[in-house]
């Protein structure tokens, strides 16, 4: 047993009873989606760091306060009315309350309204209006030395200068989208929009879509409903052709980056050089086992040098810009799981290695980059795979610290000299609490301390634990219990899964990852279960690679792990286990119920992929390869082929405007459950996407509950 996990039970004998004493109040469906924002943990609002200074900022009512670091003093920066006077000096509307503001530089800010932006010297006092987009733009992306601000309207990329507009493309062809993300935002891909660092060029993604078939969804508020069509390139299929093109401010003119061949791969990591010459491109295969960090002529388009490749027989997943040194122009840092764990790699631009700068069974989750100290910032799980901690590397040494004194899930602002950090965190017996550290470590003060939002709630005691896939692999668990738990009892079990690549369930934070929902349930007398499989995330590249041509395999045999570990406890009723998932999880919770009649008595599975040859590309191919390559794997996972096994109540539950697992693919799977003469219940939300928001949700947790409490109690 780890030290994290004998201090936390350690805890919770010593608490426990104390604990249980004032918490007599339920949660309901409602506090599930946090409507009751009373259940929020403790937050504080606007939080940043001032420019370059030590000075941290913060939201109180509608004012901002100025701390500084060292010795806490306080003092008011600007409020809502000395906004107004500005804005009535410029003969702008008034502000109801305090916007959201951006600190850019160490007497400035910036804000928007009404589609205008300005910036306010707060030293001086001063309000200056920059720059406005329509109401319609989208993607907006603002340069912060001109101000200039790039934006698209519907598939055309703009950009305001001084409020007035310059159109950089003209595509009447709604099938070629500028400025927007790609590959179905896989990748690491988050916009479709990069300003050069000395503001004179614009490179943006360019997607040709004309060669990928429609796919229909429907849309019923119209009398006579309409179809709204969308590209959805399903594996195997063609897909969308990307190239980045570079339009230059003073000429007008574009250029549109050789790339090559062949047109459906994947441009990944697009990251401008220092000096706005040269713009790096990581190119990616389909079959997404061949990258190539390539380097181009910004100016004409040419490959100017290939850097480095990396390939790998299952898959390569870049999904991270380059990172260059602010002290060095001519060295970056790579990221790359290619000695199996995600790890940072200093690069010079000629391609060379210089480095390895992390190396360990662990993974980097976040680089935060090189400040004034010298020392390169990031976070991790060195210390735990449930963990995240933040870290510190001095450049040129091999020694990593741990900057972090407390157990759990971090997330940290550091000032840009290195000197403090904000660390904002949680973990399983903090909801969120906010502390000042110094650049070792040491608490200077706690700025916002835990309070304990669900103090007065009913809750089950909840454990964290490990189970071994039948292959040794380490399997983390999470197990709470019902609330008024007797130990003499026999209880029903509702098992909460995922298990797909880029999750992970069970962590070191509030409530060990779970949320409101589960604790729900277990108030509703379950004992909720959930196990993070092989093919999870952040424990590394091969325990996530496990799956590849072969998805639900190995990960219902470790789920089965887990339910055959309940099967052990004494208060479980085994002949009562459900389970229950979404997306990836919908799945997995058909899967479970197919491959193993009988253990589960019922299933709900929400936004189901059914059939993986009717999911889209990058995503399914990266996974699974295409069907044409990979025809026995297609066949095994296809759920549609084990209708028959079915043995249980099953609820399944999908969007009609699905766009990331069609509605086709629950409804094929109603279609041969009726041949098969098997009994599914099914329910659909009108117009929903892949997921329920705000009331639908509540609506949604209390339709779960109760198919549970009808058919599993």
């Amino acid at each position: 047993m780890t030290k994290f996990l004998k201090f936390f039970f350690a805890f919770f004998l010593l608490t426990g009873s104390s604990l249980l004493i004032a918490q007599d109040k339920l949660l309901t469906p409602d506090d599930a989606i946090y409507m009751n924002r009373e259940l929020y943990p403790a937050s504080i609002s606007q939080l940043q760091w001032i420019g370059s200074t030590n000075d941290y900022a913060y939201a109180k009512g509608n004012a901002i306060y100025k701390v500084g670091a060292k010795n806490g003093t306080e003092t008011l920066l600007l409020d809502l009315n000395m906004l107004n006077k500005g804005m009535s000096d410029n003969n702008y509307d008034s502000i109801k309350r305090l916007p959201r503001l951006k600190f850019f530089n160490n007497n400035s800010c910036r804000f928007s309204y009404k589609n205008n932006y300005f910036d306010y010297d707060y030293i001086a006092n001063d309000l200056h209006w920059i720059n406005s987009v329509p109401d319609t733009a989208e993607n907006i992306d603002f340069e912060n030395d001109t101000r200039f601000i790039a934006y698209t309207i519907e598939n055309n990329l703009f950009i305001a200068i001084d409020g007035k507009t310059k159109q950089v493309t003209f595509d009447d062809n709604e099938e070629i989208v500028n400025g927007q993300t790609v590959h179905r935002v896989e990748f690491g891909i988050e916009k479709g929009i990069f300003w050069s660092p000395n503001s004179k060029y614009l490179a943006y993604y360019r997607k040709d879509e004309s060669m990928v078939t429609d796919y229909p969804l429907v849309n019923i508020d119209t009398r006579i409903a309409e179809v709204e069509n969308t590209k959805y390139p399903m594996a195997g299929m063609t897909s969308h052709q990307v190239t980045l093109c570079v339009y230059d401010l003073e000429t007008g003119k574009t250029t549109t980056m050789k790339t090559g061949t062949p047109v459906d791969q994947y441009l990944t990591s697009v990251t401008w050089g220092p000096d706005s010459k040269y713009i790096y491109i990581a190119l990616l295969n389909r079959g997404q086992d061949h990258l190539q960090l390539n380097k181009y002529d910004a100016i004409t388009g040419e490959f100017a040098a290939q850097l480095f490749e990396e390939k790998h027989s299952k898959y390569v997943e870049p999904e991270h810009p380059l990172y260059f040194l602010p002290t060095k122009k001519d060295q970056f840092i790579w990221q790359s799981e290619r000695d199996g764990w995600n790890q940072l790699y200093l690069y010079n631009t000629k391609g060379e290695l210089i480095k390895q700068l992390t190396k360990g069974e662990w993974v980097v989750t976040n680089f935060m980059g090189l400040f004034s100290d010298g020392k390169l910032w990031f976070s991790g799980t060195k210390d735990s795979p449930l963990e995240q901690n933040l870290y510190s590397v001095k450049m040129g040494s091999d020694k990593i610290t741990r900057v972090t004194p407390d157990h759990g899930t971090h997330r940290a602002l550091i000032s840009k000299t290195g000197k403090y950090i904000i660390d904002i965190y949680s973990s399983t017996d903090i909801s969120r609490e906010y502390k000042l550290l110094n650049s070792k470590g040491h608490v200077v003060r706690v700025l916002k301390e835990d309070k304990e939002p669900l103090k007065d709630y009913k809750l089950g005691d909840m454990s964290i634990f490990e189970l071994k896939s039948e292959d040794g692999d380490n399997l983390f668990c999470r197990l709470i219990k019902p609330i008024d738990f007797d130990s003499t009892k026999k209880y029903p079990v509702i098992v909460y899964v995922y298990g797909g690549p880029h999750a992970q369930l069970i962590t070191d934070s509030w409530l060990g990852g779970a949320g409101l929902f589960l604790n729900y349930l277990a108030q509703q007398g379950y004992v909720v279960f959930t196990l993070d499989n092989r093919g999870t995330a952040n424990r590394g590249r091969d325990f996530e690679q496990s799956i590849h041509r072969n998805i639900g395999v190995n990960e219902v045999k470790d789920q089965m792990v887990g339910v055959n570990y309940l099967k052990t406890l004494p208060y479980v009723d085994s002949n009562k286990i459900g389970v229950d998932g979404w997306s990836y999880g919908g799945f997995m919770t058909i899967s479970l119920m197919l491959d193993n009649p009988g253990v589960f008595k019922v299933g709900v599975a929400g936004g189901p992929v059914i059939d993986w040859s009717y999911y889209e590309v990058m995503y399914g191919e990266r996974y699974m390869d295409t069907p044409e390559e990979n025809p026995e794997g297609y066949t095994k996972s296809n759920l549609l082929n084990k209708v028959d096994q079915l043995d249980g109540k099953l609820l399944i539950i999908h969007g009609t405007k699905d766009p990331t697992v069609v509605w086709q693919q629950s409804l094929q799977f109603i279609k041969h459950a009726i041949d098969s003469d098997k009994d599914i219940d099914y329910f659909v939300y009108p117009g929903h996407g892949h997921n329920m928001r705000g009331k639908n949700r509540a609506h949604l947790y209390k339709k779960i509950t109760s198919y549970f409490n009808d058919y599993l109690k």
